[in-house]
């Protein structure tokens, strides 16, 4: 395949499903085994965290109304009552922390899962059935809404979110860190239903947590591997003009797309749940398992 038709087609993929419940990382490993890169090609591993990054900064830009709201509010929150550790800022650092320090001890355990396609396929069929399952359980509160009482739903806005609940997503995103196919959003979104949040909130809550999660964790590889401390390094000196045009469009595509994405889902979520997410990621994922025991 042309290098830059490749580069269009992995920034769509990354663009397309970074956000939604589905695993962006093990649609890019499918797509790389499918036209035959390497995984032990630096440049191809540095332009996977670039192309990232692109998707990350469309979140910003999406929610620059709430993140206005949120900083002009802290730490009293809107209705005066709240602190530093309960508004919204505080709840996602909250939780980006009780992520961030087990997933950077685990990165040995890490590195050995991003390439098997038997724990990716694994991964995507039972998080597909956990996000199915979760998601049943709150129909009926969803269904009924804010004002009903009696149902598992609690929490209608990030706003009312509890600690608890914070530290209880941020344990829950480990799993995506160490298993790669378990999506980061799938995790944080059940985990959030499970403690008793609407789809939109939780998935609000996702999206914020994502922004220093995912800048943490891209930004973390894409200095290690410039500095030449990954397994397979490239320095920018490296680079050559095709590499950097290469580079360009994955990263706009991917933020173009991830925008588009987001616009979707927050708009989707909140008339057709995430059942038929979890129908697809069971379907690929027997797919993948299947084509894993091919190439055996």
């Amino acid at each position: 395949m042309n290098d830059y038709l490749l580069s269009l087609v992995l920034g769509i993929i990354e663009g397309l499903t970074e956000f939604i419940p589905v695993s962006s990382t093990a649609h890019l490993r499918i797509a790389e085994a499918l036209v035959g890169i390497s995984l032990s090609d630096g440049y191809w591993k540095m332009y996977t965290i670039v192309i990232q990054l692109g998707a990350i900064l469309c979140l910003p830009v999406y929610f620059r109304g709430r993140i206005k709201t949120f900083i002009s509010t802290f730490p009293r929150g809107e209705r005066g009552d709240g602190t530093a550790l309960t508004h919204p800022l505080g709840l996602t650092a909250v939780a980006f922390v009780v992520t961030a320090i087990p997933a950077f001890l685990l990165t040995r355990v890490i590195g050995k899962h991003l390439e098997s396609l038997l724990i990716m396929g694994s991964a995507l069929v039972i998080g597909g059935i956990v996000m199915w399952v979760v998601d049943r359980l709150n129909a009926p509160g969803e269904a009924a809404g804010p004002e009903a009482v009696g149902y598992r739903i609690h929490t209608w806005a990030m706003e009312t979110m509890s600690l608890s609940q914070a530290i209880w997503i941020g344990a829950c995103q480990i799993m995506s860190a160490v298993f790669p196919g378990t999506s980061r959003s799938m995790s944080t979104i059940a985990a959030g239903q499970l403690a008793g949040m609407s789809r939109a909130s939780a998935l609000e809550f996702s999206f914020f947590l994502s922004i220093p999660t995912m800048v943490a964790a891209t930004g973390y590889d894409l200095l290690r591997s410039i500095l030449g401390k990954s397994a397979n390094p490239i320095g920018v000196s490296q680079i050559d003009f095709h590499g950097w045009v290469l580079l360009a469009i994955g990263l706009v595509v991917s933020f173009l797309l991830a925008y588009a994405s987001v616009a979707w889902f927050m708009a989707w979520v909140r008339r057709g749940g995430f059942t038929p997410f979890a129908g697809y990621r069971i379907v690929l994922g027997a797919l993948v398992l299947a084509f894993a025991r091919l190439a055996r």
